[in-house]
């Protein structure tokens, strides 16, 4: 190959660096440290209060603070993501407060209007009010009147700077006050991308308390010798970090930081893909024998192998491979996580190899761990259903990952270029692709003999 085809197929540069991710890790690190240790911190420091690990849901949320700040330190510090032009600020030439305070006001109000509006979602779904979803909502409840007093200082600041002010948020406010003219298809924009967030927002705050005090209270000396213990451990761990790393990448959606929501995905099939996989829609992802519910009476791994210890140290280590995958997908994207939205393009970390490792994985996750053929009672029957309800999952997920980049594809020319590069050169991708162009059959009218 030549050197310029050799700088024609080089890999797409990433709009997220891999330090912002990992920033981020080694703070939930040390918070988690601090915590398991809390003890012997508040013995030597003589510090009042309970001297035990802090593994309580406050604690969790917690974590949000220190994991968050790491990463916009780097983001801002090392990155320097605020002088980006794709941030749509200059901060070279701000306006004076008298010319955006209207522009200001007008947006305050389309976001007030649109929390109070969520805020009445959240009233009036009925399962918010039960299970782990109880605790979501003490703590969303108690971070809004923050939120509505801190958003009039920062969006006076900003719409000063911002190179155009007049964004999704102010033509919703622009239609709710009805002086000015707004946009339809901004105000729809608007909508999308705050309907991500409140509903997928509650749900991973939801989820941080458990996983957190199951790593905080774990043993791990009395798991030395169990590795269906230590490895179900490691992945709570890991899963722990996808929902810390994640659920910040919900909340810091912040423009300076360059991590503010380009698009919601336009598509309602990418809608349906995306929501089919999460509660209260669909539970049988999650464990419950519901719709789609493939682990009714299965055995799982560690069932299946006890017996077979040399194997089972193998089999709790490819759990953990795999689940450090997802995690790992998920912490590369820094900043930025978020499901249906589009952000900017990654192309390092896992992204290098195939376009979706976090569905690849979290797939044949399922698939090893649950071995949702082999079923206590041997029934053939339940083995079935099983195993093509967990294969109904997967093509969800891949139904999921078409539409995503369906919204990608028309969203941004270097999604593009992404995407067909790692059509040429992703391991996995490329692969995959061949096998499914010598399975797809050949059209003559497209393919004419030579």
């Amino acid at each position: 190959m030549s050197n310029a085809q050799t700088v024609a197929d080089r890999r797409p540069a990433s709009d997220v660096s891999a330090g912002v991710g990992l920033s981020g890790l080694a703070a939930l690190f040390l918070w988690l440290m601090v915590c398991r240790n809390w003890a012997a911190i508040a013995d030597a420091l003589a510090l009042p209060g309970p001297h035990a690990p802090m593994s309580g849901p406050y604690a969790s949320v917690a974590t949000l603070l220190f994991t968050g700040t790491a990463m916009a330190f780097w983001s801002v510090f090392v990155d320097k993501v605020h002088l980006r032009s794709s941030t749509g600020i200059d901060w070279s030439a701000p306006r004076p407060l008298t010319e955006t305070m209207d522009i200001s006001i007008t947006k305050i109000a389309g976001l007030w209007a649109t929390w109070a509006v969520i805020g009445f979602y959240y009233c009036i779904a009925r399962w918010y009010w039960d299970g782990q979803y109880l605790f979501a909502m003490e703590v969303i409840g108690t971070a809004a009147l923050p939120l509505f007093v801190l958003s009039v200082p920062y969006i006076f600041w900003l719409d000063r700077y911002v190179i155009e002010p007049r964004d999704h948020a102010w033509h919703f406010g622009a239609m709710l006050i009805g002086r000015e003219a707004w946009d339809s298809g901004e105000i729809k924009k608007h909508w999308r991308a705050w309907a991500i967030k409140a509903f997928f927002g509650a749900f991973m705050i939801s989820i941080l308390p458990a996983g957190f005090a199951q790593v905080v209270n774990a043993d791990f000396a009395a798991m030395e010798y169990d590795p269906a213990a230590l490895g179900s451990t490691l992945i709570a761990g890991l899963f722990l970090i996808d929902v810390q790393i994640g659920t910040v990448g919900y909340l810091l959606t912040f423009r300076p930081l360059d991590a503010h929501i380009r698009s919601g995905n336009p598509f309602l099939a990418g809608w349906l893909a995306a929501l089919m996989c999460y509660p209260p829609f669909v539970w049988g992802t999650m464990g419950r024998a519901d719709v789609l519910g493939y682990e009714v009476n299965t055995v799982g791994w560690a069932g299946v192998l006890a017996t077979h210890q040399a194997l089972l140290w193998g089999w709790a280590a490819l759990m953990v491979f795999l689940t450090a995958i997802y995690a790992w997908a998920t912490f590369a994207f820094g900043l930025r996580f978020s499901n249906l939205t589009y952000r900017g393009v990654l192309t390092n970390g896992p992204y290098r190899f195939t376009r979706h490792p976090a569905y690849l994985s979290k797939n044949l996750f399922w698939w090893a761990s649950t071995l949702p053929f082999l079923v206590r009672d041997g029934s053939l029957a339940e083995a079935v259903r099983n195993t093509v309800l967990l294969g109904i999952v997967s093509a969800i997920y891949y139904w999921r990952a078409r539409t995503e980049e369906a919204h990608l594809l028309a969203e941004d020319p270097k999604y593009r270029e992404y995407y067909e590069w790692m059509g040429r050169n992703a391991l996995i991708t490329r692969t995959l692709s061949r096998l499914g162009n010598r399975l797809q059959p050949r059209n003559p009218q497209l393919h004419p003999a030579e």
